[in-house]
């Protein structure tokens, strides 16, 4: 059990939260508002004021939590501080889900914050499964030209029956239309969203070689600005609720967010040029046909190997003060991983 923070570490908690970007027009509720406790017990920690959550990874628990209801489509979002120093193993994650509900046909949209060793940078993946198509995983990882534990920025997913757009702050890094093509792996059910950190040793940091070492525990992730706009519904009467919140999406659809404007198109080409290190579309090895929803482009399609990874990894350039950092006694080798 995590023993309960002092008023100090309270007011600590609420320095460290930095409000991100604040381009997209988006309201931000109280965290019992919107959300409640999922797991960890004393490891999520509520701000004084209500309006933010930190999350802990020690080595009893991780922790998490979940949105009040289900929603049929929206725009959610957070602002998410992550940890710091050695963090390998370590997942973040900001996503939504229906797995509770349909254990076998589950649909999914995920923010997955894979962590590092000391020295190395926080990746990033966006997931896409629909109708328990985590087989056919259309999954996409990348770099940051930000330092993402320094201070917190806005991480937000926009699922409308049309298209999903992903952002980090206010640029759109990953547009998936919704086509015949892809017949049911698009997201279509009523969907929770929810905040965890976790051990993921066994995949997270160059394939499970680095584990999470507890000698740096505890792993904290703040979370902050949440924002839940859709409509809820009742997992019971679908039926009903998707008449009643067809008028929701359509709303969703014409707010600023969601329109993609000759310059977010420019912002998210420049980003993912510059910052994919991987995509599921260039994985030739694990999928040998294309996808059919793929928009393959033979010039960035030359930048990836058959594996999917980039030919040319692009990392964030260390302040001297870091490169100079001498390391501690019994610390992992400080390997470049994958």
């Amino acid at each position: 059990m995590t023993a309960a923070p002092s008023i100090a570490a309270a007011v600590v908690m609420l320095s460290c939260i930095v409000t991100a970007a604040v381009a997209l027009n988006v309201t931000t509720l109280p965290f019992d508002d919107g959300f409640c406790h999922l797991f960890g017990d004393d490891n999520l920690v509520r701000s004084p004021d209500g309006r933010s959550a930190r999350l802990i990874l020690n080595r009893y628990s991780g922790s998490g939590f979940i949105s009040n209801d289900l929603y049929d489509h929206g725009f959610f979002s957070a602002s998410i501080k992550l940890p710091s120093d050695y963090t390998a193993g370590v997942v973040v994650a900001f996503y939504t889900s229906n797995g509770d509900i349909f254990e076998k046909t589950h649909d999914e949209l995920d923010f997955e914050f894979l962590g590092n060793t000391r020295g190395r940078e926080w990746r990033i993946q966006t997931n896409v499964y629909g109708n328990g198509s985590t087989s056919r995983g259309r999954e996409e990882r990348y770099l940051l030209s930000f330092d993402p534990t320094v201070e917190a920025h806005r991480y937000s997913i926009l699922w409308t029956s049309d298209f999903i757009i992903f952002y980090i702050d206010d640029t759109p890094i990953r547009e998936v239309v919704r086509s015949d093509a892809m017949g049911g792996d698009y997201p279509s059910k009523p969907m929770s969203v929810y905040a965890t950190i976790w051990d993921g040793s066994t995949w997270a940091t160059g394939n499970g070689k680095y584990k999470v070492n507890y000698k740096y525990a505890p792993f904290v992730s703040d979370f902050s600005d949440l924002v839940l706009r859709g409509c809820r519904v009742d997992p019971i009467q679908q039926p009903d609720s998707a008449r009643r919140c067809a008028e929701a999406n359509e709303e969703l659809l014409t707010a600023d967010f969601a329109v993609m404007t000759p310059k977010k198109r420019a912002a998210m080409r420049r980003f993912r040029e510059r910052y994919m290190t991987y995509s599921f579309c260039y994985d030739t090895n694990r999928y040998p046909v294309t996808f059919p929803d793929c928009d393959v482009i033979p010039s960035e399609q030359s930048r990836f190997f058959e594996w999917g990874e980039t030919k040319y990894p692009r990392e964030r350039r260390r302040s001297r003060r870091q490169i100079r950092k001498p390391p501690r006694a019994g610390d992992p080798k400080r390997e470049a991983d994958v």
